[in-house]
């Protein structure tokens, strides 16, 4: 259903008090007036710089002494019939008792009459006594036929103020609108509105500039960061087994591969030492099937307002099926949900959001594939580990002799060096024990003493400075030992 549909049955049902978070203030009050006139309500709204006012009459003004939050409560009230009343920004004013006290009131009149309070706010921070009596109702991105809306009304609007030129295919335009999947409402149109004004031109062109603009907005905007990912499996070195995992799944996906019985993948778990390549895995998987890799901030999900954590992770998961088919990496997932067995730490927050992200695991139809990695075992609640929640649960170990050799090659040919003019053997051996991120960092000191000595980068600054430098492996040996030995049966080892 549509938010409009969605929003009538609320009302069609007499809930006394409906809540809405969202920035997308003016498609919603949009939407709430055009329901007002279907139902044939009368609709009161409040805004602090408006007070209270006849919602179905543009030029109406507001009705004296209702600027208050606590008159316009009053003031609503004593409102006779049934009726919606839209405010907006009222949450914060809610701290003050008597303000508070004025809302209750009016949430009971309304349950007893039939009217509908709908709060719009920007953020959730309703106290107890009103978050019981509301009704959350969270705003949906729009789909596909949506956003074709959206681009063409947009580009009508900008033409109308500034002549553009249009020269784009059908096929181009779905392009366009594929890759403004998952933005809300207000962002796409933002970025058609950014990518026309330069040259005053859309077409095929501008495909390149809204996906760019699109990554730029998700970093600004919200919890999902898109991460470049390399062009082939050969610039990842090792994972053996985890590539060749990928390469029987890599068509489990289309409908063949369904009418054959099979399901299809929905993620995996990476554990591992830290710095041995969990991060690689997540783009490895995404190079492997061509999909674009997304990352989730855990630590960017709590929020100090009531309610507002859980709003976000139910956002990104949401946005990132808009945005499917992706690779989703829940970069160390144990610091996002470590507090999940206990209610005691932070009143059960981590707990509910745990219970949302393996909802979401479990029910989630759209084709999101979920990367979620880990440092530390013990901070991980039980029910993440158990059977079933992954299709499989991967270990990353420090790289074996074959795999260094290997991650010697990618770096120094990513740093325009002839492989065959060092001694890989010898680099390898000498590194026994460092991780992929220590072996790359190891080079990177060469090429500096390299630089600063007038030289070329030669096998004997690398050893240098490996030696110079203890690994991982040395500084966390007790942990990385009791890691491995937990793995032992557990795990599928992805080198």
């Amino acid at each position: 259903m549509t938010d409009s549909e969605q929003l009538k049955q609320l009302l069609d049902g007499h809930h006394p008090c409906i809540s809405i978070v969202t920035q997308e203030e003016v498609y919603m009050r949009e939407i709430v007036v055009g329901l007002a006139v279907e139902l044939q309500l009368d609709l009161k709204t409040w805004t602090i710089s408006e007070c209270v006012r006849d919602g179905l009459m543009a030029d109406c003004p507001g009705f004296e002494d209702t600027g208050n939050p606590a008159a316009a409560l009053v003031y609503l009230a004593h409102q006779d019939g049934r009726f919606i009343a839209m405010i907006l920004d009222m949450a914060v004013h809610l701290r003050e008792p008597r303000i508070l006290r004025a809302m209750r009131d009016l949430i009971y009149k309304f349950k007893r009459h039939g009217s509908t309070l709908i709060m719009i706010d920007h953020n959730d921070e309703l106290p107890e006594p009103v978050a019981t009596y509301a009704t959350r109702f969270d705003i949906s991105l729009p789909n596909e036929r949506e956003l074709e809306e959206i681009v063409r009304r947009t580009l009508r609007n900008v033409h109308q103020q500034t002549p553009i030129e249009i020269d784009i295919t059908r096929k181009g335009l779905y392009t366009i609108i594929r890759n403004l999947r998952g933005l809300s409402r207000r962002q796409a149109e933002q970025i058609i509105i950014d990518v026309v004004s330069k040259e005053h031109r859309f077409d095929h062109e501008n495909i390149n500039s809204v996906i760019a603009q699109k990554r730029q907005m998700l970093r600004t905007d919200g919890l999902l960061e898109y991460i470049e990912t390399p062009a082939e499996l050969t610039e990842i070195g090792g994972l053996r087994r985890l590539k060749k995992w990928l390469s029987q799944r890599q068509n489990a996906m289309d409908d063949k591969a369904v009418n054959f019985g099979l399901s299809t993948p929905r993620g995996v778990l990476m554990l591992g030492v830290q710095g041995a390549g969990k991060s690689l895995c997540a783009k490895a998987i995404a190079t492997a099937w061509q999909r674009p890799l997304l990352r989730m901030d855990p630590a960017g999900l709590y929020d100090r307002y009531i309610g507002e954590s859980e709003r976000r992770l139910r956002m990104s998961l949401r946005q990132a099926e808009m945005m499917s088919p992706i690779v989703l990496w829940i970069d160390e997932i144990e610091k996002a949900f470590a507090s999940a067995a206990s209610r005691n730490i932070d009143g059960g927050l981590s707990q509910r959001m745990f219970g949302t992200l393996l909802t979401w695991m479990q029910e989630h139809t759209e084709p999101v594939f979920l990367v979620a990695t880990a440092n530390d075992i013990g901070a991980l609640p039980p029910e993440l580990l158990r059977k079933g929640r992954f299709d499989e649960i991967f270990f990353v170990d420090l790289p074996d002799n074959e795999t260094r050799k290997e991650i010697f090659a990618i770096h120094l040919r990513k740093r325009g060096r002839k492989v065959e003019q060092f001694n890989l053997d010898v680099l390898a051996e000498t590194a026994d024990g460092f991780s992929g991120a220590e072996i790359e960092q190891a080079i990177i000191s060469g090429l500096h003493e390299a630089f600063s000595s007038g030289r070329e980068l030669e096998t004997e600054m690398i050893i240098e400075a490996i030696k110079s430098s203890p690994p991982i492996s040395a500084t966390m040996a007790e942990k990385i030992h009791d890691l491995r030995q937990w793995s032992k049966g557990r795990c599928v080892p992805a080198g």
